[in-house]
């Protein structure tokens, strides 16, 4: 322990170190690789490369993350997984090219989560799984465009109706909280509604096969239906919260 009880001081991040830590993806994108660097603070003089379009900060020991990180006006994809951040700055809803955001893995309460995120209009990945959050805002409704909710290993009692009713939400994992049994029911039902709602087709545009078979699936669909809204059993989905609970648990499926 140095001096005053404070911390390790971490790797000292130069420009040029950075510079060699810029990767092009298999799409051509420019990405920035920090993860697994020993890093305990955010390096500032990353803010001159503010041109890169995805940024991986992840597995390090970072506890802030400045306003200034709204410099990267480019930014899709946003990886700060496993480190110790309590807050996000409210300056990332100025971050309005970002697809994917993943901070799992950190200090998160619900005190940390910023109104301001309602304004990343295009994020299509949302991870805040494994955290202390006891409460989401349900002003994540208003992000139309998300297709995957990681929520798992929190403190929640419930989801707001409004990110059950997200119109193009395809993955929700919300494992390991202490929901009611009601309210994992209530989700289930919801999110069945959802899937009926995909059959955008008439019986004409298909062939035989792909008509047989999405018959097939909505008669499943209208099984588990009427046994899941049976009142007098008691619900039979305890574990499921999303029909589509495919999210997985190991951290890698959300990278």
């Amino acid at each position: 322990m140095a001096k005053g009880g404070k911390g390790p001081k971490g790797k000292k991040i130069t420009l040029n170190v950075a510079k060699n830590c810029i990767k092009i993806t298999f799409d051509g994108r420019k990405r920035l690789d920090l993860s697994k660097m020993g890093i305990t603070t955010f390096p500032k003089c990353i803010l001159r490369l503010s041109d890169v379009e995805e940024l991986d900060l992840s597995r390090n020991m970072i506890k802030k993350i400045p306003d200034s990180i709204s410099k990267f006006q480019n930014l899709r994809w946003l990886d700060l997984h496993s480190n110790y951040i309590d807050r996000l700055p409210e300056s990332i809803g100025q971050m309005s090219t970002l697809l994917y955001l993943n901070v799992c893995n950190n200090k998160l309460t619900s005190n940390g989560l910023p109104v301001e995120l309602n304004q990343l209009k295009n994020i299509r990945t949302l991870n805040l799984g494994l955290n202390h959050l006891d409460s989401v805002p349900t002003t994540l409704g208003a992000l139309k465009e998300l297709h995957e909710v990681g929520l798992f290993d929190n403190l929640l009692n419930s989801i707001p109706n409004s990110i059950g009713k997200l119109p193009k939400l395809k993955k929700l994992n919300t494992k390991r909280n202490p929901f009611p049994k009601e309210e994992e029911s209530q989700l289930f039902l919801e999110s069945i509604k959802r899937l009926e709602n995909l059959y955008l087709v008439e019986e004409k545009d298909l062939c035989g096969p792909c008509l047989r078979k999405c018959q097939q699936a909505r008669d499943k669909l209208n099984r588990i239906k009427s046994v899941a809204m049976a009142p007098s059993r008691k619900p039979m989905f305890s574990n499921l919260v999303s029909p589509n609970s495919m999210a997985k648990e190991s951290q890698e499926d959300w990278r």
